[in-house]
C-alpha cells in the first residue's frame, strides 16, 4: 500500500506528529461509544424511562462539545496547540472518572457536558496540529488517522460494553475511559508544537528545529519566509470578531459557507445515531435485549469492517484526491439508507414498528445496510472531514474556522441525538432512515457543487481557490505572495503551516 510506503521514508518527527493525532482521536471514540453501552443500565439505575430523556442524557456531552468547538481555536492559537492536546488528555481522563462515580442524573450531566468541552476542544485542535506539521504527500493521510483511531476507540467502548453487559457495570463502562486518558497524556508531552505556531509566537529557532524534525529534507528559510509573509497579510492572530468579520466577507465568504455546510452534513446524515444507538436499532430489528452478544458484539462488528474503510480511504485520498473519496461515501451512505428503509419496510409489514420481528433475510439485510452506513461515512465524510478542517483556512483563520465548522457538525450531533430515538419509536426504522437517507443525497449534491480539490496542494496555496471565486487558477503566481511562486516554481512539496 503507497501510504505504508510513504510513512516508512517520513521522518522520526512526522510519524509522532501521527501518534499524536492517532492518540486524541482514540478517546473521542471510547467516549461516542462507551455511553451507546451503557444507555440502558444507566436507565435502569436512575428510572429513565422515556426515549426523549434517554436522548439528552446522551446528548449532554455534545453541550460541552459545543463550547469547546468555539474556544478551541482561540485558546489553541494562544497557548499552542501541544498544550491544548495535552489539556485535553487530562481533563478527558479527569471526567471520565466524574462521570463513573456519578450518583444521580444531575451530576452524570455534568460530567458529561465538561467531558465533552475536552472532546470539543480536541476536533479543533488535532486537524490544526496534523496539517500544520505533517509533509504535503502524507498531509492528508496523516488528517485520516484521527478518523482510524476514532473508530478504533468506538470499537473499545463497544467490546468493553459487551464484556461488562452481563453485570451491568456501567461506572466501569464511563469511569474506564480515564485508562487510556492518562496513558496518552504522558505520550502527548513528548511531542513538539507546530513550526507555525512557533512563527507566531516569534520563536523562529523553535521553529526551524521541529520543521527539521518533522522534514530533514525541507529548506527551512525558504519554508518559514512563506509564513512570515501569509502572518503578515493575516496581521498575525486577530481577535475572534476580526477572524469573524474576515471569513464573512470575500475572499473567505464561499470557504466560510463551505465549512459550516460541510460540518452540519456531516452529522445530521446520522452517522451518531448508529454509533450512539446501535444497541437500540439492532433491538428495533428484533433481537432479545438479553442477547449481549448480538446488542454489543453486532455494532462492534460494524465498526471492525468501517475501520478496514478508513484504512482504504487514507491509503486514497492523497492519490484519488478529496472529492472522489467523499462523493463515493456519500453515495455509499445513500444507498445504505435505501436498504435499511426497504428492511423496515417490508420487513416490519403489519407489525407494530415499537415491537418489530425481522425474520431471518430482513434481519440479514439490515445488518449489511447498517454496515454500508457506516463504511459510507468512515470512507467519505468521517475521513474527509479533518482534511477541509485542517487545510480550508490560512493560518491566522484556521483555528477560527476550524472551530466554526465543528461547531456546525456538533449542532447537527445535538439535532441526531436527541430525535434519533422518538423518531425510531414514532416513524419506525422505515421513516428515519428515509429521512436520514435523503439528507445523504442533499449533502452528495452539496460536496459536488462547492467542495474544492487540494490533493498535492501546498497548504499555503490553498487560499488561492477561495481568492479565485472557488476555482483553481491556471496560473497561481499572481494569487500568492513571492515567496509562494518561486515555491511554486520550483515544485516544491512543502507547505507546512
Amino acid at each position: 500500500m503507497g501510504i505504508l510506503k510513504d510513512l516508512r521514508t517520513s521522518s522520526r518527527g512526522a510519524i509522532l506528529v501521527a501518534i499524536a493525532a492517532a492518540a486524541v482521536g482514540i478517546i473521542y471514540g471510547y467516549d461516542s461509544s462507551n455511553i451507546g453501552g451503557a444507555l440502558d443500565f444507566i436507565s435502569a439505575d436512575f428510572g429513565i424511562t422515556s426515549e426523549a430523556e434517554k436522548g439528552l442524557l446522551t446528548s449532554y456531552v455534545i453541550f460541552g462539545e459545543i463550547f469547546g468547538a468555539i474556544v478551541g481555536g482561540a485558546f489553541a492559537n494562544r497557548y499552542g496547540r501541544k498544550l491544548m492536546m495535552v489539556f485535553v488528555a487530562a481533563t478527558f481522563t479527569l471526567f471520565s472518572l466524574f462521570s463513573g462515580l456519578a450518583w444521580d442524573v444531575p451530576s452524570l450531566a455534568i460530567a458529561r457536558v465538561l467531558l465533552g468541552v475536552a472532546i470539543g476542544i480536541s476536533i479543533v485542535v488535532v486537524p490544526m496540529y496534523v496539517a500544520e506539521s505533517a509533509p504535503t504527500k502524507i498531509r492528508g493521510a496523516l488528517l485520516v488517522m484521527y478518523q482510524v483511531a476514532t473508530v478504533f476507540g468506538i470499537i473499545l467502548g463497544y467490546l468493553l460494553a459487551w464484556g461488562l453487559a452481563p453485570s451491568g457495570n456501567w461506572r466501569v463502562m464511563l469511569g474506564a475511559a480515564a485508562v487510556p486518558g492518562l496513558v496518552i497524556t504522558l505520550m502527548l508531552l513528548r511531542s513538539p508544537d507546530t513550526p507555525r505556531w512557533y512563527m507566531m509566537q516569534g520563536r523562529r529557532d523553535d521553529a526551524v528545529r521541529v520543521l527539521g524534525q518533522i522534514d530533514p529534507q525541507a529548506d527551512p528559510s525558504r519554508e518559514l519566509a512563506v509564513v512570515e509573509a501569509e502572518l503578515a497579510e493575516g496581521r498575525g492572530r486577530p481577535s475572534v470578531l476580526q477572524g469573524l468579520g474576515e471569513m464573512l466577507r470575500r475572499p473567505y465568504l464561499r470557504a466560510a459557507f463551505f465549512v459550516v455546510m460541510l460540518g452540519f452534513f456531516v452529522q445530521i446524515t446520522g452517522i451518531n445515531a448508529i454509533v450512539y444507538y446501535s444497541p437500540q436499532i439492532i433491538k428495533a430489528m428484533g433481537f432479545d435485549s438479553g442477547d449481549h452478544m448480538a446488542i454489543f458484539g453486532l455494532p462492534a462488528l460494524v465498526q471492525v469492517i468501517g475501520l478496514i474503510a478508513v484504512f482504504v480511504s487514507m491509503s486514497l485520498v492523497d492519490r484519488m484526491g478529496r472529492r472522489p473519496v467523499l462523493l463515493t461515501g456519500i453515495g455509499i451512505m445513500v444507498a445504505a439508507g435505501a436498504i435499511m428503509v426497504v428492511t423496515f419496510m417490508f420487513g416490519a409489514a403489519g407489525q407494530d414498528p415499537t415491537d418489530v420481528r425481522l425474520d431471518g433475510g430482513f434481519v440479514a439485510l439490515g445488518f449489511l445496510g447498517l454496515v454500508l452506513f457506516n463504511v459510507g461515512f468512515t470512507f467519505g465524510f468521517g475521513a474527509l472531514v479533518w482534511v477541509y478542517a485542517g487545510e480550508t483556512f490560512p493560518s491566522h483563520l484556521r483555528g477560527l474556522g476550524s472551530s466554526t465548522m465543528l461547531t456546525s457538525d456538533l449542532v447537527a450531533n445535538f439535532i441526531v441525538g436527541v430525535a434519533f430515538l422518538p423518531l425510531l419509536k414514532s416513524t419506525g426504522g422505515a421513516g428515519v432512515f428515509a429521512i436520514l437517507g435523503g439528507l445523504a443525497i442533499v449533502a452528495f449534491l452539496f460536496v459536488l457543487k462547492f467542495a474544492p480539490e487540494t490533493k498535492g496542494r501546498p497548504l499555503d496555496d490553498i487560499s488561492v481557490y477561495w481568492k479565485n471565486g472557488g476555482k483553481w487558477p491556471a496560473d497561481v503566481t499572481g494569487l500568492i505572495g513571492v515567496n509562494d511562486a518561486e515555491r511554486a516554481g520550483t515544485g516544491d512539496a512543502g507547505g507546512r503551516a
